[in-house]
């Protein structure tokens, strides 16, 4: 691809920072952007060496959403070619959802229409004081179908009643309040101090262990408490207590030593 929409920096500490690089038109994603991001997220996925992945923008917005230019585009397609588009949208975000590695989104300005999905795709969501939200599809005459679930599983079912019809812009404080932030900070400056904090706090963490829990929360939310689940999340445990790494992490927890996953 010839445009470097998406950017990708790796650190020497396994964080890597995922950067949408679109500033002049706040960071809107089209096609182009969204193939970049799902090669980008894939890639990640199979390095052994990152840790950490840190979403983010540059820019004033986070992201405007879809690109005005892609929209009109995809009105003059076909049935099937707008299908196929939005199933690489749907790609995206089940990629970024399921991703390996813990996830960090940094959000700052404007996160409107499918940036929402992408900062409910995130473990951790970080945004300014400032930053704003809105699931604005309805505007349009369009719905925020393929981000919905995640959004749903993010703000639940009553918030996503409200906003997905409103179409209001809500605050970041908001945001915290329906569970789609973590934390807010006073201003944009503030974000990585913020982030550094969390990176530092995961480095610290078996990373087979992170995959693990992260995989238990997909498979117990939303779950009958039946004879099925507590079966399944007692051989989740018997798995990894006896896997090489919860092996260390038990060793060194008795031993008072830092496991190998540790590196100063």
């Amino acid at each position: 691809m010839s445009n470097n929409f998406v950017l990708l920096e790796k650190q020497a500490n396994g964080v890597a920072h995922l950067i949408i690089n679109r500033p002049e038109v706040h960071n809107a994603f089209d096609d182009d952007v969204i193939e970049q991001l799902i090669n980008q997220l894939e890639a990640v996925n199979e390095d052994s060496e990152v840790r950490v992945l840190v979403l983010r923008s540059n820019g004033k917005n986070f992201s405007a959403g879809a690109d005005l230019a892609w929209m009109k585009r995809m009105a003059q397609n076909s049935y099937q070619e707008n299908l196929d588009d939005a199933g690489r949208l749907a790609k995206l975000m089940e990629v970024l959802s399921n991703l390996t590695k813990p996830t960090i989104g940094l959000v700052q300005g404007a996160a409107y229409g499918g940036a929402v999905g992408l900062a409910a795709c995130c473990d951790i969501v970080i945004a300014a004081e400032s930053s704003q939200f809105c699931l604005s599809e309805v505007k349009i005459g369009l719905i925020p179908a393929v981000i919905s679930p995640y959004v749903v599983r993010a703000i639940g079912e009553r918030q996503s009643r409200r906003y997905f019809v409103t179409a209001e812009v809500f605050t970041a404080r908001q945001a915290q309040d329906f569970g789609l932030v973590h934390e807010v900070v006073a201003d944009v400056e503030m974000m990585d101090d913020a982030c550094n904090r969390f990176v530092e706090q995961l480095r610290r963490n078996s990373p087979q262990g992170m995959q693990a829990a992260k995989d238990l929360v997909f498979a117990v939310s939303g779950k009958d408490i039946d004879q099925a689940v507590i079966d399944d999340t007692a051989r989740r445990i018997a798995e990894i207590r006896v896997s090489a790494e919860g092996q260390e992490g038990l060793g060194s927890f008795l031993q008072k030593r830092k496991p190998n996953w540790i590196q100063e």
